[in-house]
């Protein structure tokens, strides 16, 4: 059975946090959970967990497996929700798309899926359903966005802070973390004018990446120091607590813009309560309404199709694969039937070339039907009617024992 365990929708950032996977972790968790399961790919981003599986188990055997392995607390289970086969392989197929991204189309969550995959992959997680599944979902995804065109008006959560912190008149920033979000964002900035960036960093030899005369690295420790510098705050790092707290920032000075693009939360919740200070988690973030949406929105409803076409593919791969084993056997009967015939002939003919001539006949005559069934086979299947078409098949071929 292929299903997925995810957040339900609109869970608030509090409860989501509860939920959040460490990526150094994620190989050690898929390979207990394929001790339970035959394949099973970790898909845990700053905004998403989900949990793509091929098992036998029922929901709650599931459920209860998947909160022991991660400690999650049985509080709150009521925000999980468990679903399989079509709505799965078409939830997988919108997320690559960017439909049930925060924002939008946005454009990391392909890439992010990507990774699940390889790294399943390269704990050999899976060989299966999935393995076809998201190898089908990757290039749809990719596709949809080549045809969509969605790369002329990119979009992620760090493009739409720093436009917005730059039409609010920011110029001096500090980043925290430089991950692929921080990385990213570091990028938007300095091609928006940043005059001064601070970014905060535990690993010092990120130096030696850097060159830009504009951009100041310093250790977490030593924030605090250059904080009342800065007009714009942004928090992308992947820490289990908040990096920076209300006793770090002083309660006087001028005004302080704050966006935390981080899940769990990198801003301390009292940090909005000082007077000076506008803070913007990842869902306030969310809803800003950025000049491209409705654009993006137009190209992707236009080109849906090109989803419903990979999933058609994938869903028809699947419905062949289950008559497989029928088509095996049909294949070997019709090898069985075919060498009994050509060694009757074989007894009664002394010539060489003729029996080296009624070897090809018959194998070929065989191979010809025996291929026309399978089509059939294929073709009815296709249909729904698959089951009915065998069984008049192996009537024929009379291949009931």
């Amino acid at each position: 059975m292929i299903g997925l365990i995810g957040i339900r929708k609109n869970t608030p950032l509090e409860i989501r946090e509860k939920f959040i996977i460490k990526p150094k972790k994620h190989k050690e968790y898929m390979q207990e959970l394929r001790k339970e399961m035959k394949e099973i790919v970790l898909l845990a981003t700053c905004n998403r967990t989900e949990i793509y599986f091929n098992a036998s188990l029922n929901d709650e055997e599931l459920l209860k497996k998947i909160f022991e392995i991660f400690n999650w607390d049985c509080e709150y289970e009521q925000y999980i929700f468990i679903t399989t086969y079509q709505d799965v392989y078409r939830h997988l197929f919108e997320v690559c798309c960017g439909f049930h991204s925060k924002i939008l189309g946005e454009d990391q969550i392909l890439g992010q899926v990507k990774e699940a995959y390889e790294e399943a992959l390269d704990i050999k997680a899976v060989s299966l359903e999935l393995h076809r599944l998201f190898q089908e979902a990757i290039t749809c995804g990719k596709r949809f966005r080549k045809e969509s065109k969605l790369f002329e008006i990119p979009v992620s959560s760090a493009s739409i802070v720093v436009n917005e912190a730059v039409n609010h008149g920011c110029t001096k920033f500090m980043i925290f973390g430089y991950g692929e979000v921080g990385q990213l964002t570091m990028k938007y900035l300095l091609s928006h004018g940043a005059k001064l960036v601070y970014l905060v960093v535990r690993n010092n030899k990120i130096k030696d990446e850097i060159h830009d005369e504009r951009i100041n690295i310093i250790r977490f420790e030593e924030k605090n120091k250059y904080i009342d510098e800065v007009e714009c705050l942004i928090g992308c790092t992947s820490a289990p607590h908040p990096v920076v707290r209300k006793s770090d920032i002083n309660e006087q000075g001028n005004k302080l813009i704050i966006y935390d693009l981080s899940v769990p939360r990198d801003v301390e919740k009292e940090v909005a309560l000082l007077e000076r200070t506008e803070v913007y988690n990842i869902d306030t973030i969310s809803y800003i309404n950025d000049k491209n949406k409705k654009l993006r929105k137009e190209k992707m409803e236009k080109h849906k199709f090109i989803m419903t076409k990979y999933l058609k593919e994938y869903e028809d791969w699947l419905k062949l694969r289950s008559i497989s084993p029928k088509i095996k056997r049909l294949k070997a009967f019709g090898t069985e039937i075919s060498e009994k015939r050509i060694k009757t002939f074989a007894h009664k003919s002394d010539n060489e070339k003729d029996i080296m001539l009624a070897n090809k006949l018959i194998k070929s005559t065989s191979d010809f039907y025996i291929n026309r069934a399978i089509d059939v086979i294929k073709e009815e299947t296709l249909k729904g009617c698959g089951e009915e078409c065998m069984k008049i098949i192996e009537k024929i071929f009379t291949m009931k024992k």
